[in-house]
């Protein structure tokens, strides 16, 4: 039997050059067609019929078969004569189809007709892998009945729809068919044999007779499905075997533009699969295939066209950056408005025709070596929202569509954090640092409302392009965002600062995130001085940074200027003018080069502590590494302003706060390329302390105490009031500090103080400036200052004011030791802390030098004021 199977392969690997036909005119049964199997229990008998011939052996199972790949649009013919009674253990099967040549065996999937049986009947069978046979058509029973010559003969045909339809003709003619039945069965679509499979008892060994075989295809094939494999291969496959040579130009693609078939090649172990390969990418939706000439095994030609519409939905690819986008957070779910209680993020496609492919994705918070992994298959549709969130909700969000449940889901803080999406291969594909002032609504930003980005067209804005949900439920997970808005970024890329990290980087921020790809083209900057570019390394996670490396190492303190042009963000905005940014390679500090300009210690309800520095030398400072501290009575509070490069220019503020988001929303009139935010602040009590600046080796750079008492006495609520240095030459003492002005909001964070004064410069001992003032707190003018500049130090001196009849109004300053210059401020307030009436007033100013016991009286007129 093994060299039986083996030869029957050898046969089907040559396509069949014809139907099926045998009458056995030429005496035998082994060529013409070949028929294999238990051949020595058959014989072609004299009238040239195939008639039985094995062992007379009760339960014998012979069979006979030959290749044939008929299976639809076919018509299956023989005549048989079975000389016996038969019965359960004496019938036989006529296989129409069979995938393999062994048709004893109990895998074997086709169809075959039955003669005979227990119902004495011709029927229809099908035959699956597993189980019995089940019937197609079940025959009339008993019209095989006699038991010694059961003359038939047998026509089935199946259509190209699969309908199946058995006839039977008594006579043996062929011209008096009978109908048994039809029926509708499409399970096999493969035949590789047919032939006849018999069962008998020993007396009916030679009792089986059979003739005329004919399997006649005369319908041309038909198109069953096309199927898009990849952007450019798309499958076809046919109701039945086609040619072994199919020709391209037989095939095209409907509709203007659509691609070119390039090749069309029979699939190697299915014949019935014809890959064609495409010229261009398959478009996207509805698309319909025609085929044109194509033949079947038995030269059936389809003159068509023959046509098949098919849905290419897209192939999975991976994202590029901000391909797929967080558009709504949801970070403080309690207390809930209407949505389950759990944090989540809302996933989005933003494009028009790529299926994400999101397997491998990492959802993480910045800084963090772990995070949330998509698992593979994960996709998103062009345009479809999703649900993320941790793997224990994912239940919770089921009604809202797709639902990702991570593993390791990042704990989401209510304040704000700092969220990636990045590749499998680590590449950043959409950044967003959130906090708690993009709900733009006190009430909402408690809980239970969710955050929306406004403009997905715009994802690279920041909190301008997000607000709190307006939706009843407190957000729209899955779905459109209910304050979908056009909000464009028409703004172009403006360079806002630039930092020497080494005598050969320079690293550049810019106001918003860049396009990575043309912001690493060193042709758009230029150094003046002029300097050569080696190398632009643009700086994730969201390329608001460009390192340039120079060729030459730079001079310390030496001020250059670099020049962007041509920068483009994230969203496609260049900038049109050159922007640039001055710095230098930073010098090393020392005490009183920075100093404390302004603090806010006391902040209103909502707010936060603040302290600007100024850098008063002529050297360029790098704040990295540096300590700001708060020290009172309890203790030393002592933490990092920064982990990152931060450089001063000679005279440059910065304000040093942890949200200065929250600074700039409650004094509007700000710089905000001058807020350096710190991840935490020392503690500033509301009524006294003292704040430290220490550089990286632990110097003391400046110190000031300060206390609620050197507020204005006129103030009524000191709650969001800075004190704001006077003069940034004097020293950090509370004669040199006062209330910001009410003017200007009652603090300056990030741009000059509003009670700021310069030396009057001069060479009289005592300079009073202004000669007139008005102390309103309005910032113009609040206060006066007793200038002096001496010839020597060492002197001690005491200065005391009276109204124009000569009463005592202020003791301004006793006995206090000079330096070579400075100055007294007088805020217009008298010992009782009551405000000075209008009118002239003397300061009488008493110089004692100790070292000589001279003693000097000099007199300055001052007038208090008030606007009309």
């Amino acid at each position: 039997m093994r060299k039986l199977l083996l030869g029957l392969f050898t046969l089907l690997s040559f396509p069949a050059a014809a139907q099926l036909a045998d009458s056995f005119a030429d005496g035998n049964f082994t060529q013409n067609p070949t028929w294999a199997g238990d051949a020595a229990s058959f014989q072609v008998n004299s009238q040239l019929q195939l008639q039985s011939n094995g062992p007379a052996i009760t339960g014998t199972t012979l069979q006979l078969v030959t290749p044939c790949q008929a299976a639809t649009g076919t018509t299956w013919e023989f005549y048989a004569n079975l000389k016996l009674a038969t019965s359960s253990g004496n019938y036989a099967d006529v296989w129409l189809m069979a995938d393999q040549p062994d048709l004893k065996t109990t895998g074997t999937k086709g169809y075959f007709v039955r003669l005979g049986g227990t119902p004495d009947e011709v029927a229809l069978f099908r035959k699956d892998a597993t189980g019995s046979p089940v019937y197609v058509v079940n025959g009339l029973d008993g019209s095989l009945a006699s038991s010694t010559n059961n003359v038939v003969r047998v026509r089935v045909t199946r259509s190209p729809q699969n309908v199946w339809k058995l006839e039977r003709d008594p006579t043996g003619a062929g011209t008096s068919y009978v109908t048994e039945g039809t029926a509708t069965d499409a399970t096999h679509q493969r035949s590789n044999y047919c032939g006849v499979l018999l069962t008998y008892s020993a007396a009916n060994n030679r009792s089986f007779y059979f003739d005329d075989f004919r399997v006649t295809d005369a319908t041309p094939p038909a198109l069953v499905s096309a199927t898009p494999v990849t952007a450019r291969q798309l499958d076809v496959v046919y109701n039945e075997l086609v040619d072994a040579a199919p020709s391209a130009v037989s095939y095209r693609l409907a509709g203007a533009g659509a691609p070119a078939v390039l090749t069309a090649q029979r699939d190697a172990t299915d014949p019935a699969l014809v890959h064609l390969t495409l010229g261009a990418d398959l478009a996207l939706g509805n698309n319909t295939l025609e085929a044109r000439n194509v033949s079947d095994l038995y030269g059936n030609t389809a003159t068509g066209p023959l046509t098949m519409s098919f849905v290419n939905k897209g192939f999975p690819v991976a994202p590029g950056v901000n391909q797929v986008l967080i558009t709504e957070i949801m970070a403080d779910e309690t207390p809930t408005v209407g949505l389950p209680a759990s944090e989540y993020l809302e996933i989005h496609n933003p494009t028009a025709g790529t299926l994400v492919d999101l397997g491998g994705v990492r959802l993480q918070k910045a800084g963090s070596t772990t995070g949330a992994v998509f698992p593979a298959g994960a996709t998103l549709l062009p345009g479809e929202y999703a649900v993320v969130c941790g793997s224990t909700r994912a239940t919770q969000f089921a009604s809202f569509g797709k639902v990702f449940g991570l593993t390791n889901f990042p704990s989401l803080g209510n304040d704000g954090d700092r969220l990636l999406l990045r590749s499998r291969t680590g590449q950043t594909l959409f950044e967003v640092s959130y906090s708690d002032t993009w709900y733009k609504d006190n009430r909402k930003k408690d809980g239970g409302w969710s955050i929306e980005m406004v403009d997905l067209a715009n994802p690279c804005a920041g909190i301008d392009n997000w607000t709190a949900s307006t939706d009843v439920s407190g957000g729209t997970p899955g779905r459109a965002n209910s304050t979908k808005a056009t909000k464009p970024d028409l703004t172009p890329p403006a360079l806002l600062r630039a930092v020497a990290l080494t005598p050969t980087t320079v690293r550049l921020f810019f106001g918003e995130k860049l396009d990575s790809t043309t912001a690493a083209n060193p042709a758009l900057y230029a150094l003046t001085p002029a300097a050569a570019i080696t190398r632009v390394a643009p700086v994730s996670p969201d390329f608001r940074m460009v390192d340039l490396t120079l060729a030459a190492p730079l001079v310390v303190n030496k001020p250059t200027t670099v020049t962007a042009q041509r920068i483009t963000d994230c969203v496609g905005n260049a900038a049109g003018p050159a922007t640039s940014a001055a710095f230098a390679l930073p010098g090393t500090p020392a005490p009183g080069d920075i100093v404390i300009n302004e603090v806010l210690f006391n902040p209103r309800t909502g707010g936060v502590d603040f302290v600007e520095l100024l850098n008063r030398s002529a050297q360029y400072l790098d704040v990295h590494g540096w300590q700001l501290s708060s020290e009172t009575v309890t203790g030393t509070d002592v933490l990092d302003i920064t982990t990152e490069p931060y450089v001063l220019a000679p005279g440059q503020l910065v304000v040093l706060t942890t949200r200065p988001d929250v600074v700039q929303n409650h004094y509007p009139t700000h710089d905000a390329a001058a807020f350096l935010a710190m991840n935490s602040f020392p503690s500033l009590p509301d009524d006294a302390g003292t704040v430290v600046v220490l550089d990286a080796t632990g110097q003391t750079l400046d110190r000031y105490t300060y206390d609620k008492s050197q507020h204005l006495a006129l103030l009524d609520d000191l709650n969001g009031v800075s004190l704001e240095r006077v003069r940034p030459e004097g020293p950090s003492l509370a004669s040199n500090f006062h209330s910001a002005a009410s003017a200007v909001g009652y603090a300056t964070p990030g741009r000059p103080n509003s009670q700021y004064q310069p030396d009057p410069g001069g060479d009289k001992f005592f300079r009073i400036d202004p000669e007139i003032f008005t102390p309103d707190g309005d910032g113009q003018q609040d206060l006066t200052t007793v200038n002096y500049r001496l010839n020597q130090p060492g002197y001690v001196a005491s200065v005391t004011v009276y109204d124009a009849q000569g009463a005592l109004v202020r003791h301004l300053v006793r006995n206090e030791t000079l330096a070579v210059s400075g100055f007294w401020p007088w805020d217009g307030l008298s010992n009782q802390g009551r405000k000075a009436p209008v009118g002239y007033y003397v300061f009488y100013i008493e110089l004692f030098q100790p070292s000589s016991g001279l003693k000097y009286d000099y007199k300055r007129t001052v007038v208090v004021g008030a606007r009309l």
